[in-house]
């Protein structure tokens, strides 16, 4: 007998309408059983496969007209929500995916359940509520109010320095501008002042404009995608000049230039008395007069050096330069970017210093040769294999010293092949004599690194608050999302450090470090350890897959070796700073950082099985779409394949925010304000922007500006935009839209001509991010009048 209305009665639904929703219920239930099923098998949580047997139950009695069918879907999402309480608590991220589709089913049970119109109204309109509430709990971010003193550090300009004369301002890289026009009384008002078209020329490779511009004078000075040195009206953004290297094969993989670097010959004048510097993607350098971007003769070979000198045998694409020269006592010192994963033999990560002014090299640090600081022997190159460095350098002027931050040795997921001096500095934080090129210390972040953690940010100095004093400092950010703060001088750490032990249990033949270092004296933002209730969807169906992928695969917490097994390494390559480093504030005592939490998905792969799927190193730049997501490692007994973990839909498995922006104080070491950065406008699944501006914390890449008025500027996002926030208390002040993602350190400066204070960004998108494609250099500036 059945107990729903019947089909005449008034305000009731038709028997089709139930026999509809379970056809529904019933499609959801065999995706839950199996899911389910699987997922209970490989020892995960029961809850799926409970709730696809109640969804099946609840299907048979509503296709039979049952008023209990409807009544079990409501029973289930009662049932749904003291379990999603349970596993997750009042997380209204994790409570999304786990909730909306038990609420979805229960209210359409409910509407079969209610005879009158106005209960069914009701029912909608409490529905409708409810996930009003708990959308305004995603939008919810906690703040923890600021403070700060004033401490002034040795490397902050006086207050009317409005240049920015290196990549990180100065070279601390602190990225601090003391100018204060910009207040965050007015930070509202400001408006675009002008916008430069940098040329972006489709190549066919991963291009972006990282660029941060320098200001001298009257002139900005950038790069862009094809190292063209650009020289710019500060006031206009119109072009005063451009120097374009000589055209030649392009073998580079990738279309980035950070910067350029400039350098005045002290008495000098004449032709390039004042000199801009640059290196290449084709692994040259260049100096050219800062007047009028012509050759500077006395540099190399009529303005040029050849980086490839003493390196040997260099494949297409597996070497060339991304971050400017760091300029220490008169010498250029470059690094250089090392093709990832392909071999053992791949060319050295050699640092090198080479004469401002005639481009001779001054010396040459090769951790295989530390005792030979000039060229290699003829047919001998510099080591081949050796850890490099990609990302940007600082220096301190007065002790002499330039702060390198060392990458990986190639291959990247193992280590046996690696001598004992590359396994010593990959991954390390490494001061050498500005010189003499010698070592006066290093520290490393990882040992016997496998795990792809490359230092990928510049150290930034700062004279660090102490009971005794300021005590002359750096801070190393990491891939891993921890901080190591060093005594520039001697590289002790100055906060608490201790080695803990790390899982074992990798492939055969390799051999791990058993101790990590961890520096608990800072705040971590490493994401923690993860749990298989962490695991993330949009739908309780791909976070059903994802938490299936979870239990299948080895997870040890951080540093757990790839097996031949799926993998998860979190934080991944992804995680923490990325190349746009930290910002300090010396006024307020306060560094502000931007990090990422993304795991991946990885898993070796056996040398035999990889010669049968045709695993091998690139021997072209056309081939790297070919083997994108893995690491062929020719050399060695394993290629690894590599891939963010993520769901079918192209969704990180892991729960949201993805990428945060926080403020520590440097005094205390503690987070000040920490919260989500970016919004989920310009991502979504399959990559198709959701057009939602809910903060949810979005990837990002490039770093941030502080001020001497209390603002912090940054782009970085997925999300194409460019904020201010208060620096003292994380407070959003101003957000703007951009053409592309601003994935540029931005910068601020003071025109001579007009006394304006500026604020540029460039704005191209980001192969990595699929937010766009430009070539806009944008400047941003309070209306005239307000100045």
């Amino acid at each position: 007998m059945t107990l729903l209305p019947r089909p005449s009665s008034i305000g009731a639904l038709p028997i089709w309408g139930a026999r509809l929703l379970a056809l529904l219920v019933a499609a959801v239930s065999v995706a839950m059983l199996y899911g389910g099923a699987l997922l209970a098998v490989a020892g995960g949580s029961l809850f799926y496969l409970l709730t696809g047997i109640v969804l099946l139950a609840a299907a048979v009695l509503l296709w039979r007209g049952r008023r209990s069918g409807a009544w079990a879907l409501v029973g289930l999402l009662v049932l749904t929500l003291l379990w999603a309480l349970w596993e997750s608590g009042l997380d209204a991220w994790a409570l999304l995916p786990r909730l909306w589709l038990a609420a979805l089913l229960a209210g359409l049970g409910g509407l079969l359940l209610l005879r009158s119109m106005r209960a069914r109204l009701w029912l909608l309109a409490g529905s409708f509520a409810a996930i009003a509430l708990l959308l305004g709990g995603l939008v919810a971010v906690s703040l923890v109010p600021g403070r700060g003193e004033a401490e002034v550090s040795r490397f902050a300009a006086a207050a009317d320095d409005g240049e920015w004369r290196s990549v990180g301002r100065n070279q601390a890289a602190d990225r601090f501008s003391p100018l204060a026009e910009i207040t965050p009384a007015n930070v509202a008002d400001l408006e675009v002042a002008w916008v430069a078209r940098l040329g972006y020329r489709k190549s066919g490779k991963p291009s972006a404009i990282e660029v941060t511009p320098l200001k001298v004078r009257d002139t900005l000075y950038l790069c862009d995608t094809e190292s063209r040195v650009v020289a710019l009206d500060p006031d206009t953004g119109a072009l005063r000049w451009r120097f374009s290297p000589p055209k030649a094969k392009d073998t580079a993989l990738l279309g980035v230039c950070r910067g350029v670097t400039y350098h005045a010959q002290p008495g000098a004048t004449g032709p390039c008395a004042e000199r801009i510097v640059t290196a290449t993607l084709l692994a040259k350098m260049y100096a050219v007069d800062a007047r009028n971007g012509r050759r500077c003769a006395d540099f190399g070979d009529n303005g040029e050096v050849d980086l490839t000198v003493g390196m040997g045998e260099i494949q297409p694409g597996y070497y060339f330069v991304t971050s400017a020269p760091t300029l220490v006592r008169g010498k250029m010192v470059v690094g250089g970017w090392v093709l990832d994963g392909q071999e053992t033999e791949e060319p050295s990560g050699v640092i090198r210093a080479f004469d401002a002014v005639t481009g001779e090299l001054a010396w040459a640090w090769d951790m295989g040769r530390p005792d030979e600081p000039g060229l290699p022997p003829a047919g001998q190159p510099y080591t081949r294999g050796t850890p490099n460095s990609w990302a940007p350098m600082t220096a301190d002027e007065a002790l002499g010293m330039v702060y390198v931050p060392m990458g990986n040795a190639t291959p990247d997921y193992v280590s046996a092949h690696r001598s004992d001096a590359a396994n010593r500095y990959s991954t390390s934080t490494v001061a050498l004599d500005a010189e003499t090129g010698r070592v006066r210390w290093s520290y490393q972040q990882v040992h016997r690194d496998v795990w792809d953690y490359d230092n990928a940010s510049p150290p930034t100095l700062f004279d660090m608050p102490t009971p005794a004093g300021p005590v002359p400092a750096l801070v190393q950010p990491t891939k891993r999302g921890e901080f190591f703060v060093l005594d520039r001088r001697n590289g002790r750490p100055l906060v608490e450090t201790v080695e803990k032990p790390a899982p074992g249990r990798p492939v055969p033949g390799e051999r791990l470090s058993p101790t990590q270092p961890f520096p608990v004296g800072m705040p971590s933002f490493s994401g923690g350890r993860l749990r298989e209730a962490d695991m993330w969807g949009l739908s309780p169906f791909d976070q059903m897959w994802c938490r299936l992928k979870f239990v299948q695969a080895r997870y040890d917490g951080e540093f757990t070796p790839i097996g031949l097994e799926p993998t998860i390494v979190y934080p991944g390559f992804l995680g923490g700073s990325e190349w746009g480093g930290v910002a300090v504030d010396p006024d307020r005592r306060l560094m502000v950082v931007n990090v990422n939490h993304f795991a991946m998905y990885n898993q070796m792969v056996t040398r035999a099985e990889a010669d049968l799927r045709g695993i091998a190193a690139l021997r072209d730049k056309q081939s790297i779409r070919k083997t994108v997501n893995i690491s062929p490692q020719m050399g060695t007994p394993y290629s690894a394949d590599v891939n963010g973990f993520r769901s079918p839909l192209g969704v990180p498995c892991t729960q949201p925010p993805y990428g945060e922006i926080a403020a520590i104080d440097l005094a205390t070491r503690r987070t000040v304000w920490r919260k989500p950065l970016g919004t989920g406008r310009d991502a979504g699944p399959f990559d198709i922007p959701s057009n939602l501006p809910i903060t949810m914390g979005v990837p990002n890449i490039g770093g941030s500006l502080v001020t001497r008025s209390g603002l912090t500027f940054i782009g970085a996002t997925q999300e194409k935009a460019f904020r201010a926030f208060d620096t003292r208390s994380g407070k959003l002040l101003w957000y703007r839209r951009l053409p592309a993602g601003g994935h540029a350190n931005p910068m601020s400066y003071r025109s001579d001509a007009t006394g304006r204070q500026y604020v540029v960004i460039a704005a191209s998108g980001h192969f990595a991010m699929r937010n766009g494609q430009g070539d806009a250099l944008i400047a941003y500036a309070l209306p005239k009048g307000e100045e």
